[in-house]
């Protein structure tokens, strides 16, 4: 159990970067944690690669140091132990209805007394049985953050409740999802969004907790740090590929004039 990125920067007052990353070369992951990110999210609640090809990536991202915040989906807690076994440091769960469902999160992601994970000892999070039994549940507890996800209106309105459990580090908004289930898919800029990201930013300050946040451009990463965001998801791989070809696509077609055939047979300069 090496030293969180993370809480490292969160202690000094810092304030820590991570990116999302969606594919599975193991080698994203290493270049991501060697260029110095602090946290990579690995997304295991809308993405379907195993738990095995999950250690193989936190494996990877060891290399530089950089923490990795799985995110299984709502109700897997016996997952997420898994998780932290493999090598996460950080948990975020996501659909955190209330305070209830945030206590029962951390029952199962910290050791005993903070909550009732069960011991193993042998994965690559102790590493391997090389750290004796109680110095590790002591660096489990303090080196592993709970980052909890609110997604719903009820859940904003209890957002401070939620973030007064202990053993609870952090909040955040889940805008996707906030907007979709509030009628305004995407309008990240939509009133309401801003709203709830200052309800989190509120509950964060008032318990003495961080707060995160995804941010998908510049001017919302620089909003959100001016706001108190302690920790800012900036980027996808996934998307950095789109755009790259994008790009190659519209250069090549302006001045050179190729077509590009889309999936359903039309041209891409037909479909645009």
């Amino acid at each position: 159990m090496g030293t969180s990125r993370v809480l490292k920067k969160l202690r000094a007052g810092e304030t820590a970067v991570g990116v999302a990353l969606h594919l599975t070369d193991p080698s994203v992951f290493e270049m991501a944690s060697l260029m110095g990110f602090d946290a990579i999210w690995m997304d295991m609640e809308h993405h379907f690669y195993s738990l095995e090809t999950a250690a193989g990536l936190m494996r990877a991202a060891r290399v530089g140091g950089a923490d990795v915040v799985a995110r299984p989906g709502k109700g897997e807690f016996m997952r997420m132990g898994r998780m932290l076994e493999a090598g996460a440091r950080g948990i975020m769960y996501p659909r955190c209805d209330g305070p209830d469902e945030a206590r029962e999160v951390v029952k199962w992601a910290k050791f005993a007394p903070l909550g009732k994970r069960g011991f193993d000892g042998s994965g690559p999070d102790v590493p391997y049985m090389l750290k004796p039994m109680c110095r590790y549940l002591h660096d489990a507890n303090e080196q592993t953050f709970v980052l909890i996800q609110l997604e719903e209106p009820h859940a904003i309105d209890e957002a401070e409740a939620i973030a007064a459990v202990p053993g609870v580090d952090m909040l955040m908004l889940g805008p996707a999802d906030f907007s979709v289930l509030t009628g305004i898919p995407g309008d990240f800029a939509h009133p309401s969004v801003t709203a709830a990201m200052e309800s989190i930013a509120r509950a964060a300050a008032n318990t003495g907790k961080c707060w995160a946040a995804t941010c998908g451009t510049l001017e919302q990463a620089r909003r959100a740090r001016e706001m108190g965001a302690r920790l800012i998801f900036h980027g996808c791989d996934i998307l950095f590929v789109k755009q790259g070809l994008e790009r190659i696509r519209e250069t090549l077609g302006k001045e050179m004039g190729l077509t590009f055939e889309s999936n359903d047979g039309s041209s891409y300069l037909e479909s645009r």
